[in-house]
């Protein structure tokens, strides 16, 4: 049986790194992205020594639109049509609007969507063709409530929501879903350092179980938002 392929950006670490190793796990080949490459091949290495699936790593900036173009062109050098595609790649700066440094809005922004932006466009064709597929774009709780110290960060993940519902009413003749993730505190490098207890944040194998399980519904069905949070709130 032909296996099929699921893309996911930012999936050496986090979130992203446990989307690949829960769709990996059943079956999929993958192709990932993120900036550490010697992390991506550890990945790589994992998860060939325990599945017999095929892992294609690119070290990827996905702040610079040629690295985006060339991430483009590499997945499509391998391989027809993604089943699935995650945007999950992400960078987080904290600040407020007012005073955090010059550039940071156009960092972000640059990471979180506008790298969803061009790699959704670029694959599209090839899923429209196939009259299938599913993509995921990684959100947050930052996507629906501002917080302070969020400040760019809460602009970029609002316009990431936004780019989920358009592209969810653009494609529903065409056989292929959206889902818009919106997780909340999730235990991740983002969080490196801070005196919380690791009890207190979900695991990223709850957020891939989830994505996992939205994926596996039938044809007729698709999940749009998915909100998730710890099971004692926000944090």
């Amino acid at each position: 049986m032909k296996k099929k392929w699921i893309v996911v950006t930012g999936g050496s670490r986090g979130i992203g790194r446990a989307i690949v190793e829960k769709f990996t796990s059943n079956g999929f080949n993958a192709v990932v992205c993120g900036r550490n490459f010697p992390d991506l091949e550890a990945l790589k290495d994992e998860i060939e020594q325990k599945q017999d699936v095929q892992v294609l790593i690119k070290s990827t900036d996905l702040a610079i639109k040629e690295e985006v173009k060339d991430f483009c062109e590499f997945v499509l050098k391998y391989i027809e049509s993604p089943a699935v595609l995650v945007n999950n790649a992400g960078v987080f700066v904290p600040g407020a609007v007012h005073d955090e440094q010059e550039g940071v809005l156009e960092k972000m922004m640059k990471t979180n969507v506008y790298s969803a932006y061009h790699i959704t466009r670029a694959l599209l064709p090839a899923m429209k063709s196939a009259k299938q597929g599913h993509i995921f774009n990684m959100c947050s709780t930052a996507s629906i409530i501002p917080y302070v110290n969020g400040g760019s960060y809460c602009i970029t993940k609002f316009a990431l929501l936004g780019f989920s519902k358009v592209l969810r009413e653009e494609l529903k003749e065409t056989g292929i879903k959206v889902t818009a993730v919106l997780p909340g505190a999730t235990h991740t490098d983002s969080w490196k350092g801070v005196d919380i207890p690791e009890e207190r944040f979900m695991k990223p194998e709850d957020v891939a179980e989830t994505v996992y399980g939205a994926y596996a519904l039938s044809e007729r069905a698709v999940i749009e938002e998915i909100l998730m949070r710890p099971q004692l709130g926000d944090i």
